[in-house]
């Protein structure tokens, strides 16, 4: 398979095997009156982190692990606008030993192409020392379920 080929396939809906609704807001329209690109940043946050919740029994306050983010990327196809309805699909591109790379696809609810995609990737650390460790078991089984 080609790289053009890979690249291309990174906006079909099947690349994707866990997605989550996401309602757009007024204000994440920019003054051009589409979805200001910041703004897919904080949809790949949430998708991802709701999956680590729901999936992986992520306790966001409590865990003595937490994952930060150390890189992410976009890259965009269609504009999108307030007041669509999309959703966000996810998948595991890579998993190490303390880190993930995530590759998340933006799509309007329903369609199979992505108006957006993009990676994502965490390193798992511990809470109080900001010191990689590896990714706790019954995360990296959720993750290993959407790889």
């Amino acid at each position: 398979m080609s790289e053009q080929q890979r690249s291309a396939d990174v906006f079909e809906r099947d690349h994707y095997r866990a997605f989550y609704p996401i309602s757009t807001r007024w204000h994440d329209n920019d003054i051009y009156g589409h979805v200001n690109n910041v703004t897919y940043y904080s949809y790949f946050d949430s998708a991802v982190n709701r999956y680590l919740i729901e999936e992986g029994g992520l306790d966001i306050h409590n865990s003595e692990e937490v994952a930060f983010v150390v890189n992410s990327s976009c890259d965009y196809r269609a504009p999108l606008a307030y007041p669509q309805q999309l959703e966000a699909g996810i998948r595991v591109e890579k998993l190490g030993n303390s880190s993930v790379v995530y590759r998340v696809g933006i799509f309007r609810a329903g369609e199979l192409q992505a108006a957006a995609n993009g990676t994502f990737t965490h390193v798992f650390v511990a809470r109080g020392a900001n010191r990689s460790v590896p990714i706790p078991a019954k995360i990296r089984a959720a993750l290993e379920k959407i790889a």
